[in-house]
């Protein structure tokens, strides 16, 4: 059933003549999560995240200090930004102690670049304690200027097509418009293998971070949802060498990643009930957390319908999915 509270990147209320002229020349279709969608320097947006693009890669200034997450939708956002957070503020909130996470939702604790950018090009990020931690949605080659050329960091998080497939599903259903949100899941199918869902084609964001971090090791770290479920410490440990504040050997991670974990914050009252500033349920970002758990939702033709789209895009680049 569609939620009655839509956030403010999928709404057009604060659109300026500035961004409804760009919208008027981009091409557009019908959506899924929304009834218009428009493609913007070759990912597909709504028409509230396009002006916030265009409000941040005009007026976002990044430190050389800061840490950029970089994911798609539904990829382990909330995850790494708990991560992150903890781990970057590890010394100034010990774990032992009242952590913000215990009494704040991730994503309260870590700014949306382009969706803080939607309202308004007034911005301030400076009050944010050094190094700043900030997440985006955005293609590589949709960065603010800033954010490429400074020395600040960007931990990257993919995951497998399927989990992510089924976690937008699920999620968009919640969010979506009562006339769009009970979509036959084969057509929301055939529209993500086109690429055509907000924040897409999967594929090509994927493959832009996976390049440039062989390219650049020392900008960007390319992270996996699977590894990291896999061997959590391990590659905890190696986001925080990359962020520059690795572990000495009498720090313990586990309680770090006890304290993220899907188990602990899913079981939060803070992410069980009430609602985020930007309208959204605080329980919609807890749903499963699982690797495979597409298999509940995805008959095995329609699973392939998706491994075969994305076979010839991964083709030669190198990089491997866990099934």
């Amino acid at each position: 059933m569609a939620s009655s509270s839509v956030p403010v990147y999928l709404k057009d209320e604060n659109l300026t003549q500035e961004t409804r002229d760009l919208l008027s020349s981009l091409p557009s279709e019908k959506g899924w999560l929304v009834s218009q969608m428009y493609q913007f320097e070759g990912s597909w947006q709504t028409q509230a995240l396009v002006q916030g693009i265009v409000n941040c890669q005009k007026h976002f200034e990044a430190n050389d200090s800061d840490v950029i997450l970089a994911t798609l939708a539904k990829s382990g956002t909330t995850w790494l930004k708990a991560l992150l957070f903890a781990l970057i503020h590890r010394h100034k909130f010990p774990v032992s102690g009242k952590h913000p996470l215990l009494v704040t939702n991730p994503h309260s604790l870590v700014p949306f670049l382009e969706g803080d950018y939607c309202v308004s090009p007034e911005v301030n990020f400076s009050e944010l304690p050094s190094p700043r931690l900030m997440q985006t949605h955005l293609t590589h080659h949709s960065l603010p200027v800033s954010i490429k050329s400074s020395s600040c960091k960007i931990v990257y998080c993919c995951r497998n097509r399927k989990d992510l497939f089924v976690s937008v599903w699920h999620f968009g259903r919640k969010l979506a418009p009562e006339e769009t949100a009970e979509y036959p899941i084969e057509t929301v199918v055939e529209a993500f293998c086109k690429g055509k869902f907000i924040g897409g084609p999967f594929w090509d964001h994927v493959l832009e971070y996976w390049y440039e971090s062989r390219k650049n090791p020392n900008k960007v770290l390319f992270v996996t949802y699977e590894e990291l479920k896999k061997q959590t410490e391990v590659e905890v440990k190696r986001i925080a060498e990359f962020i520059g504040c690795g572990f000495t050997a009498e720090e313990e991670v586990s309680e770090i990643v006890k304290l993220c974990s899907f188990e602990s914050l899913s079981s939060l009252e803070v992410n069980r009930q009430g609602k985020l500033p930007n309208g959204i349920e605080s329980n919609a970002f807890f749903r499963k957390g699982k690797v495979g758990a597409w298999r509940d939702t995805l008959s095995e033709s329609l699973a392939e319908v998706i491994d075969r789209a994305a076979e010839d895009k991964f083709g030669g680049s190198g990089l491997k999915f866990s099934s």
